[in-house]
Parts: structure tokens; C-alpha cells; sequence
């Protein structure tokens, strides 16, 4: 009987090891794919496929580059929406702003732009992530910097964080950090803050559901269509009173295909 015992007693634990291993894993697995590793993923192999590809198809120097997370990515209208610009899509989905710091030389600085449109910060809060509106802000500033630092004619735009069905509860936090990076953006030369938020709610207390594909996060036509129509306009009335090319900016440089740093060239 004590022997009978015993063994019961060892299944017993044996199963409750299991169901551990088995809870375990299920938040190891939750914790590897929660937003707040985004930012150590490794995007070299991103960015090397953009430089891959104009090495065989070299950009004209002083286009206008769209940056940033998913919804620049998956612009896949964009050459289209805003001709007669000329412009080239470098955006990486699922990035956040510390990413596009990192990698600002290789896909913004490298391609020396008369303009810079970047969209970034709704990776940066979503669910899990531990950064808060201020940490938005911060890393905003610093791309600017970043940018300006070796191009300090170009014109950088920074779009709003958009509104989103999936973030909605995140929402509060995104609101915030456009309003701090509005309030940056006014006590710079050269940046202009392009509110998208606004115009999709349309009026009502959410935005229209038709402007976002079934995930309820990345924008549809539609909603293309309207950022379209806000950017669209100041980029071209911009590109028309742009004066001439000065060292400092887009001149006679070649273009780098490389991580080199650009100001080896420039000098």
C-alpha cells in the first residue's frame, strides 16, 4: 500500500511539473512576441536589402524619403499618390523611433533629401510597451537632430500617430505624445508636424472603421487617400519654392551605398 502510495504521490508531482513547464512556456512565448521587444529586433538585414537594392537601381539624390514603421510600409500607392515628386519608400514595419535613429545615416541621411516624411510612434506604445509619451517625444527630438546634424536644409515631416481600433486603449498615450512633439516641432526651423489624427476621426468620437483593414491597425485606400490629401499639397508647394542645392545639404555628393558615415564624403 505505502509502495502504491508512493507512486501515486510521484504522478502526482509529475503532473504538476508539467502543467509548470506547460505555463512556463505559454509566458515565455506571450513575453518573446509582446511589443516590448520590438525594439531589440535586428533590422540589419532590412536595411541591407535597401541598399542591395540601390546599388542596382540607384536613387536620384534629393528625393524625398517616407520613413518609418508599417503604415509607410505598406504605402504601396505612395510613387503614385505624390507625383509629380519624386520620392522612395524606407519604411521597416513594426519599428519604432529608436530603430530609425539607429539606421537614420543608412536610409534618410545617405540618400541626402530635399525632405524627410517620417511616421513612427505607434509601435513605440503599444500594448506592453514600457515607454511612455515623454520617451516619444525624446526619441522625435533626436531624430531630428540626427537629421539635421548633416542636413540642416531638409525639411523634415513628422506625421501624428494615427488613432487605431487594435491601440484604441493606447490611445490616450499617443494623443500625448503628438502633443509634445507638436510642441517641439513649433520651436524648430525646418520641421512641420502634419496632424493625420484629426481628419480620421471624421467628426465622431472613433474613427471610421472603413479606414483600416481587418487587423484594425494599418490603413486602408481610404485612409491613404486622406493622408494624401493632407501631405501631398505642403510637399509640392514646398518642393516649388525650394532654392537652390548648398554643400551643407543635397549638393554634388555622391550616393553612399554603404554605413559609412556620410560626412567623410561631404567634407
Amino acid at each position: 500500500m505505502r509502495q502504491t502510495a508512493s507512486y501515486r504521490l510521484r504522478g502526482k508531482d509529475a503532473c504538476l511539473v508539467l502543467i509548470c513547464i506547460l505555463v512556463l512556456g505559454g509566458c515565455l512565448r506571450q513575453y518573446l512576441h509582446s511589443p516590448v521587444l520590438a525594439q531589440s529586433q535586428d533590422w540589419e538585414p532590412t536595411i541591407r536589402e535597401f541598399e542591395q537594392a540601390d546599388k542596382q537601381n540607384p536613387p536620384k539624390l534629393g528625393v524625398t524619403v517616407f520613413t518609418g514603421a508599417s503604415s509607410i510600409r505598406r504605402w504601396d500607392t505612395l510613387a503614385q499618390d505624390m507625383k509629380p515628386l519624386e520620392v522612395i519608400n524606407r519604411g521597416f514595419g513594426g519599428s519604432q523611433y529608436s530603430d530609425l535613429n539607429q539606421y537614420a545615416k543608412r536610409i534618410v541621411i545617405a540618400y541626402r533629401p530635399r525632405s524627410v516624411v517620417v511616421y513612427e510612434g505607434d509601435n513605440d506604445l503599444a500594448a506592453g510597451s514600457p515607454k511612455t509619451a515623454e520617451m516619444v517625444a525624446s526619441d522625435a527630438r533626436e531624430f531630428v537632430r540626427i537629421v539635421h546634424s548633416e542636413l540642416p536644409e531638409t525639411w523634415i515631416y513628422i506625421v501624428s500617430i494615427k488613432p487605431s481600433y487594435l491601440r484604441w486603449k493606447e490611445w490616450p498615450k499617443m494623443k500625448a505624445a503628438n502633443q509634445l512633439i507638436q510642441d517641439f516641432v513649433s520651436t524648430q526651423n525646418r520641421v512641420q508636424y502634419m496632424d493625420v489624427a484629426t481628419a480620421m476621426f471624421e467628426g465622431q468620437e472613433k474613427p471610421p472603421r472603413d479606414l483600416f483593414i481587418e487587423d484594425g491597425l494599418h490603413p486602408t485606400a481610404k485612409c491613404y487617400r486622406m493622408w494624401t490629401a493632407i501631405l501631398r499639397p505642403v510637399l509640392l508647394e514646398r518642393s516649388r519654392g525650394a532654392g537652390p542645392v548648398t554643400k551643407n545639404g543635397f549638393g554634388p555628393f555622391q550616393f553612399h551605398f554603404s554605413g559609412e558615415d556620410p560626412r567623410r564624403s561631404a567634407r
